[in-house]
């Protein structure tokens, strides 16, 4: 059966001068301000899509892995992932670069490595991503 999540964004004036919000309407966990100057120049307290982009690929590909893990009998202690997505005004989404570390009892470098890796293609969202240039720095750590 099929998940439905939604969200919604309401925008008032030009992409330079306008500004939004975007409503995470699923789980009611909050408004967020958007603007173009915060998705093309910095943040400065507001959000952009790329971030909630980033937030999902982090959050999706960390459920992958975990899964991954569990599979080959392996719980890890922690995983960390950050996504780092990347705009160009012009040109538009052009990668997604993944670091995550790792404490995992009893892997092997080599077996950390071909879970990780299979879970940057099998999640969901890579998959959604597919257009893009997605990399991955997974770190096994003691």
């Amino acid at each position: 059966m099929a998940t439905t999540r939604t969200a919604h964004t309401v925008w008032n004036g030009t992409l330079i001068e306008g500004s939004g919000q975007t409503t995470l309407d699923s789980s009611g966990l909050g408004t967020y301000d958007v603007t173009w100057k915060a998705r093309s120049e910095e943040a400065n307290g507001k959000t952009s899509p790329e971030e909630l982009i980033a937030a999902a690929h982090s959050a999706c590909f960390s459920m992958a892995f975990s899964s991954g893990l569990a599979q080959a009998g392996y719980t890890a202690d922690e995983i960390r992932t950050q996504a780092e997505v990347d705009f160009i005004p012009g040109t538009g989404i052009t990668t997604s670069k993944l670091t995550m570390s790792a404490k995992v009892p009893g892997i092997s470098e080599e077996e950390f490595q071909k879970i990780a890796d299979d879970a940057k293609t099998g999640c969901p969202v890579s998959g959604a991503l597919k257009g893009l240039d997605i990399t991955l720095d997974a770190t096994l750590v003691g």
